[in-house]
């Protein structure tokens, strides 16, 4: 693997590859003495940002910059997708958290993806079982990006200001659509601050228990077979399998064809954090495309929007046949809305 730091000679060459670890988690899976390799990096990660050995920042570094102007008390104008999507309130019972999808929107138009296209479908169906949830303007990112590149400081400025205004809220459960996002408040929130003073539940979860008896009416699936991408924070950190199935699943005559490599095994997207997007990482992301093609699945499938986003970009490069789709625009899509 590429060294991704050691922009001064007279740093440590220990650290080495450290910048370049994607912190999957799968060597923390494997390890029969369960030692936790992804935090002993992060540690590192810390250790080396503060002797100045940086990592390369992918995209100019914008999404970082993106991330430091959220400690400030800037004005945000993150909710106007919601507006024109459905209905939602500044104080309730259940707290979408939303995470960086309204910035992800703008960076990537390039790519013709749309992001936000993800929250907007979450909202619709959150309206369609009766939830008008929550959904601030003074959200800030979630940290995890800060927090796995070493930042911890930022990390904990995004963290108190998030717990500020969901408390100011009066929700009781934080939803989220965003892997990392649910992984970061679930793990290392109460890590840093202590019990956090309402749930944490994770979307695909979520639906998978409320939609079920709700008698919505799903149209056919009309994209013939489909692959899932397990995303490593919702997969291995969380462990969360079966959920995203069982939606597909509600879906009559969806036909889920498993990757080779699945569940606890599966390949992630190949980077982390916006940082050390190298030659090791595309060859990482098209192997996972290749794969997803060799199930002769038309579509693939994830919970991820950074998932989402970096096969989507690879495949632009590649003569990969195999659209890319986020799993709740994939359910709203074949919502019928003429019957529900």
């Amino acid at each position: 693997m590429p060294k991704g730091g050691g922009r001064n000679p007279g740093h440590s060459p220990v650290f080495g590859g450290g910048w370049a670890c994607l912190c999957c988690a799968q060597c923390n899976t494997r390890c029969p003495a369960i030692i936790d390799f992804s935090e002993i990096n992060r540690y590192h990660r810390q250790q080396a940002r503060e002797i100045g050995n940086l990592p390369e920042e992918s995209h100019h570094g914008i999404l970082q910059i993106i991330t430091r102007l959220q400690t400030h008390p800037i004005q945000q104008h993150r909710i106007t997708w919601a507006e024109k999507s459905g209905n939602f309130s500044e104080t309730g019972e259940y707290f979408y958290f939303v995470g960086c999808l309204p910035y992800f929107d703008v960076t990537f138009r390039y790519l013709n993806l749309s992001p936000l296209e993800s929250a907007q479908s979450v909202l619709k169906l959150l309206n369609k079982i009766g939830i008008e949830p929550v959904i601030s303007k003074d959200e800030r990112c979630c940290g995890h990006d800060a927090l796995w590149s070493g930042d911890e400081a930022t990390f904990r400025k995004l963290a108190m200001w998030n717990l500020e205004v969901i408390q100011a809220s009066g929700a009781r459960t934080v939803l989220f659509s965003c892997p990392e996002g649910y992984a970061t408040f679930k793990y290392d929130y109460p890590k840093y601050f202590g019990e956090l003073p309402f749930k944490v539940v994770q979307m695909t979860e979520f639906l998978t228990r409320e939609l079920i008896d709700t008698g919505l009416v799903w149209q056919p699936s009309s994209d013939g077979a489909v692959t899932y991408q397990d995303p490593c924070r919702l997969g291995r950190w969380a462990g969360i399998y079966e959920a995203p199935r069982q939606l597909l699943k509600l879906v009559p005559g969806t036909e889920l064809i498993e990757m080779e490599r699945n569940r606890e095994n599966a390949l992630c997207c190949g980077t982390t954090s916006w940082m050390e997007c190298s030659r090791c990482s595309k060859a990482i992301q098209t192997e996972r495309l290749l794969e997803a093609e060799q199930t002769e699945a038309k579509t693939l499938i994830t919970a991820c929007p950074k998932c989402q986003i970096h096969l989507t970009c690879a495949q632009s490069g590649e003569d990969i046949n195999i659209k890319v789709k986020d799993i709740y625009t994939y359910l709203v899509q074949r919502l019928d809305w003429g019957n529900t």
